[in-house]
């Protein structure tokens, strides 16, 4: 098993265009040879892992297999046979094999499988019905280029099988411990300098280290995304029991994830008044009806919903069109250095207008500098979140300022911000 998670020295390349039965084919038509396939060896036995044959002149198939002591793959990887063979009968070897009247087999060439940790993983080989006395070197030396662009394949394939199975293992080991831990970072409100709600986001502390992102992106590969975040938001409402009451949290919450039956029995017990399931613009929705129809419910007992990352990419207009959210999150990519931008002010204003129209409210995501803050403010957004305002921490660690929910308007920070 791979280890650490990803280590770079053994990340698979990118996946090869060609596939092993077009490589397969190439060789065979090359050399005018009826079969071509590539086997692999396991448990005393030879398998066939792709093959190619002439139309017509199929003997062997793709998941059949036979002794491997029996056949030319097994004595060509050890030496015993050349890895060229014109006429069988030119090796009082061969008429023992069995492969060799029952293929039958003319003229061979096999060239051992070897994997990047020297493990012999099978051969690849073509072979005619009859003797071929012009097979040439040369010939071989073309089936061996032919066999490292197979190898490479195959490589590729066997490291992204042991990737999959680290992530999965690292994935319900999370899952597992419950090893999740949920920092809150404040949103405010700038008209009144009081925090709104906080965000809650999940950190991972296993090792090695990856962010939090990644680590989302690692479950949903492994089809375990939902349980990832299922157990992030079920640490996050946790948070209920610790900021002042009356104070809202705001999740982050997959399209996906909120169609699943799991997902509504986590709300069950919430204080939805207090709650907000946030949507990110990357976010891809099959079917707003569908997702409409499972927040209904709950929106009618006092959910809100908001649009996350809105400019990010593309999707966002349309979120906001069918979802119609409470809230709008505007990413960085538009508030960062918005002081100094006129087409992002431009934007953000005319946003600023459709909110309105749409009784919306508009956030500005990213705020890092007092430029930023002032501009944002002279626009007409009137709430914003980022690092100049607070850091994401712990409920413990911000228990004053969360207490006194507000920071000072003189410096435009709070003394988490440093």
């Amino acid at each position: 098993m791979l280890s650490p998670l990803i280590p770079a020295a053994l990340m698979p390349e990118t996946p090869k265009v060609v596939g092993l039965n077009q490589i397969l084919r190439a060789i065979r038509t090359h050399l005018g040879m009826e079969v071509s396939f590539i086997s692999e060896f396991a448990d005393g036995r030879r398998m066939f892992r792709a093959v190619d044959s002439a139309e017509g002149r199929a003997c062997i198939e793709v998941g059949g297999s036979d002794p491997l002591e029996e056949s030319y793959c097994h004595w060509v990887a050890t030496g015993k046979l050349p890895r060229l063979i014109r006429d069988p009968a030119e090796h009082a070897f061969t008429a023992e094999l069995t492969a060799t009247a029952s293929a039958p087999v003319g003229a061979h060439l096999s060239v051992p499988i070897r994997l990047r940790d020297g493990q012999i993983y099978g051969t690849f080989c073509c072979f005619s019905f009859q003797p071929d006395q012009s097979l040439t070197q040369r010939d071989l030396a073309t089936l061996e280029a032919f066999a490292q662009i197979a190898t490479d394949q195959i490589q590729y394939e066997i490291d992204s099988g042991q990737l999959r199975e680290t992530k999965v293992s690292r994935i319900k080991s999370v899952l597992r411990t419950g090893d999740v831990h949920m920092v809150y970072q404040p949103v405010f409100r700038l008209d009144g300098s009081q925090v709104e709600f906080v965000e809650a986001l999940a950190r991972f502390p296993s090792k090695p280290y990856h962010a939090p992102d990644r680590w989302f992106e690692m479950a949903a590969e492994v089809g375990l995304g939902q349980e990832l975040q299922l157990l992030a938001i079920r640490a996050a409402l946790e948070g209920f029991c610790e900021v002042p009451r009356q104070m809202a949290i705001s999740v982050n919450v997959a399209p996906e994830t909120i169609l699943s039956s799991e997902f509504a029995a986590v709300l069950a017990n919430a204080p939805l008044r207090r709650l907000i399931v946030e949507i990110s613009e990357h976010e891809t929705v099959g079917c707003y009806s569908r997702l409409n129809a499972a927040l209904e419910p709950a929106r009618k007992q006092g959910l809100r919903v908001a649009i996350d990352d809105m400019g990010a990419g593309y999707s966002s207009l349309r979120h906001i069109l069918q979802i119609r959210p409470d809230m709008i999150k505007l990413d960085i990519s538009l508030s960062s250095d918005i002081q100094h931008d006129p087409a992002r002010r431009a934007l953000a204003s005319a946003l600023v207008s459709f909110a309105r129209e749409i009784g919306c409210e508009l956030i500005a995501e990213g705020i890092e500098s007092e430029g930023d803050l002032s501009t944002v403010k002279a626009l007409g957004i009137n709430r914003a979140q980022g690092f100049l305002l607070g850091r994401p921490l712990a409920i413990a660690e911000q228990e004053e300022l969360l207490r006194e929910g507000s920071y000072p308007v003189s410096h435009g920070r709070t003394s988490s911000a440093a």
